[in-house]
């Protein structure tokens, strides 16, 4: 079976991602790590500081099997055992970075060796040992499958141990045409804040740039030029962004139009409309509205009920006494 070794390419993206949040690129010496391996004992035990690969980067076509290693250090006293397994990775609905529970893609295509009665298989998990201040190199597989699709197929090494979670991000591209492609939708306009979601049609890692205009009845108010935005979108993936607008029209009509872009051609502009009315100065005006119309309205019945008790006092009276019949 061919064998085909990764390559890292600088995206500049995080070292180690925790599952729950954030992690620093180097943990306190009571913490294991798990990087990428560098491939030698030295600078293994400091590719944090050293800037090692941020993250495995691996491309073949379809049918054919990768080969890697990440590399587990545990700078603690005591020893320790970890699981590793291989994930999906997916988007947050916010757009940040974390994993998939059930594997279908990469994480499904990851395997790693261990030994059965004897003989070396290849599994979904494997359990490591690590003795105190020791490291473990733990090679892996990624076995693309032949009807793979082209394009990105983000994944991740989830390594569990100690009370808690760390990932080692994996950049699968499987040979072939790719399509870059994203749509932005559901734009909305309140005070303070331009809301948005972002979908990624296309087959590959997307990092958008979004430029924002606005229109109100009197001018532009607001044009701000494309920027960058922390997001890496996923093939497939949807997420929902706002952009702050602190200083929205008091009363206007306000279209705001989007426009997102992305490397490979990716381009996409959706429109928001909001109508902008200090209900309460509106509501002030109409309470004293109604107050001089109702004062008015007194007034006026006043000075008719006067007319009419006057008209009633200077009306001749006719007294007639009913006798009976009248022939």
């Amino acid at each position: 079976m061919p064998y085909a070794l990764s390559a890292a390419r600088a995206l500049g993206l995080t070292l180690v991602l925790s599952l729950s949040a954030p992690a620093p690129t180097a943990l306190a010496d009571d913490g294991w790590s798990v990087v990428p391996s560098t491939g030698t004992a030295d600078t293994a035990a400091t590719a944090d500081a050293a800037g090692g690969r941020p993250y495995v980067y691996a491309e073949g076509a379809p049918g054919t099997v990768l080969q890697d290693t990440v590399s587990v250090r545990n700078p603690g006293a005591r020893p320790l055992t970890v699981l590793l397994r291989g994930a999906d990775a997916d988007n947050t609905s916010a757009g940040g970075f974390t994993v998939r529970k059930k594997v279908t893609d990469t994480g499904a295509w990851i395997g790693f060796a261990r030994t059965t009665d004897g003989r070396r298989v290849a599994v979904r998990e494997v359990s490591v040992r690590l003795p105190a201040h020791t490291r473990a190199e733990v090679p892996f597989t990624l076995s693309v499958p032949a009807g793979a699709a082209p394009g990105d197929h983000p994944g991740a090494i989830v390594v569990s141990g100690g009370g808690r979670s760390a990932a080692v991000r994996v950049q699968l591209r499987v040979s072939g045409p790719t399509l870059s492609a994203l749509t932005v939708e559901h734009v909305a306009v309140r005070a303070g804040r331009i809301s948005y979601e972002l979908v990624n049609r296309g087959t590959t890692v997307l990092t958008p740039s979004l430029a924002v205009h606005a229109d109100g009845v009197f001018g532009t108010l607001l044009d701000r030029a494309p920027r960058t935005l922390p997001v890496e979108l996923l093939p497939g993936r949807r997420v929902r962004l706002g952009e702050p607008w602190p200083d929205t029209p008091a009363l206007d009509a306000v279209d705001v139009r989007l426009t997102v872009t992305a490397a490979g051609g990716a381009r996409d502009t959706a429109t928001g409309s909001a109508r902008f009315v200090p209900w309460g100065a509106v509501a002030g005006a109409g309470g004293g509205l109604a107050a001089v119309l109702g004062a008015w309205l007194a007034v006026r019945r006043h000075r008719r009920r006067g007319r009419d008790d006057e008209a009633r006092e200077e009306q001749p009276r006719t007294d007639v006494e009913l006798t009976g019949a009248v022939s």
